[in-house]
């Protein structure tokens, strides 16, 4: 019986030892690995652009399409926000170009030092950003010269006083709105944009 206990007592050293060197192997397994949480985006409707101190934020055509496309002849709402990270020099907004359409920019374009330009209306905000006094708030509306359709992006040139020229394809988005009022106004989204 001693000799059968002194077997037991190694094979439970040695089932306990390969324990270890099991658990060490395991976890060795997700190394050097880049996490799929590391890449992610923010979930917002537009797209995004640097132009030296400036940064392009949430740019995306917001417009309800009820066919396959939306049609040229009517007026879409362009919204974006601009950051200016520089500290001692503002920027202006001077003209958004595209082959889509006329933009139109209403209201103050002028991007101050260590501040931003909100153009319309981000969605999920039911007003324009407090910090943005109501006369500074800019409007940009596109008059389509063609048609347009949720889900794709079309070319929009935005040039600037100072920082030059920043070309960005920007998507078309309905936006929250559509879902928040199927889902009866109760704010919960089962899905991203």
């Amino acid at each position: 019986m001693t000799r059968r206990t002194r077997f037991a007592g190694r094979s439970i050293a040695a089932f306990a030892a390969s324990g270890v060197v099991l658990s060490v192997a395991l976890s060795g397994c997700g190394a050097g690995q880049v996490s799929q949480t590391a890449t992610q985006e923010p979930a917002i409707n537009g797209v995004n652009g640097n132009l030296g101190d400036l940064a392009l934020r949430n740019v995306h055509i917001f417009a309800t399409q009820s066919g396959a496309e939306i049609q040229p002849g009517r007026d879409v709402e362009l919204v974006f926000v601009v950051t200016n990270q520089s500290a001692d020099s503002s920027d202006k907004l001077v003209s958004v170009t595209s082959d889509v359409g006329t933009v139109a920019l209403t209201g103050g374009t002028e991007v101050p030092q260590g501040g931003a330009l909100v153009v319309g209306t981000p969605d999920g905000q039911p007003a324009p950003l407090e910090a943005v006094e109501p006369a500074d708030t800019a409007q940009a509306k596109v008059a389509l010269k063609r048609p347009i359709a949720n889900g794709l992006t079309y070319d929009f040139v935005f040039s600037f006083e100072k920082a030059g020229d920043a070309k960005l394809s920007v998507p078309v988005s309905a936006g929250e709105s559509p879902r928040r009022d199927s889902l009866g106004d109760s704010g919960s989204h089962s899905g991203g944009h």
